[in-house]
């Protein structure tokens, strides 16, 4: 485990770049390491306990008969004031016999995209604590032979800068130079959505 500001973080499948002393770590939890050039993957790991989402998106998918389906999908980003996420494509499942779509959005926008039977919502910012809502009726045409719609998952990619999901936290930096150079601190946080899905 390795403390965090707020609490104790669990990670798992913990792994580093070659150029880490593996031995700081396991007795001190500091990364003490020599870089290579260029840019570098400094340590890779997964949490599974405690994971807050810096953006929750809450899906009311309504089937009404077989010819019409009902959304309302609110995305919130649970984050302080201070911080924001950028970039959000949420992308909602329609069944492939959906004729017309009538959408409205709260903020960004959002059309059905043809080929891949799902509507497409962009929003450029949500600021934190803000929330942002889209309802939809979907009307679908008449087919021969009706099959259940299997409700695939909603998909979302965003970035939420100065934000990291699991808490983690580099407590201090700190940069031994022996040669003329200056280098520059500064740390980035920065949560991307990944594999980000929920059901309906």
């Amino acid at each position: 485990a390795i403390s965090s500001d707020m609490q104790q973080v669990l990670i798992e499948d913990c792994a580093f770049h070659r150029c880490v002393r593996v031995g700081r770590f396991d007795s001190d939890r500091s990364i003490t390491f020599i870089p290579p050039d260029g840019e570098f993957e400094l340590m890779k790991y997964r949490i599974s306990q405690n994971v807050r989402l810096p953006v929750k998106i809450v899906p009311i998918v309504e089937e009404i008969g077989r010819n019409k389906v009902l959304y309302n999908i609110r995305v919130a980003a649970d984050v302080s004031k201070k911080r924001f996420a950028t970039g959000l494509v949420i992308r909602i499942p329609c069944p492939s016999n959906t004729a017309k779509t009538k959408i409205s959005v709260s903020k960004g926008r959002a059309k059905y995209d043809v080929v891949h039977h799902a509507i497409v919502w962009r929003i450029k910012r949500l600021a934190g604590e803000a929330e942002a809502t889209l309802s939809c009726t979907a009307q679908l045409s008449t087919v021969t032979k009706s099959t259940v719609w299997s409700r695939p998952p909603i998909e979302a990619d965003f970035v939420v800068p100065m934000v990291t999901a699991s808490g983690l936290a580099v407590r201090y930096l700190r940069v031994v130079e022996k040669s003329t150079y200056s280098a520059e601190k500064w740390v980035k946080y920065s949560s991307r959505a990944g594999s980000y899905q929920i059901r309906i």
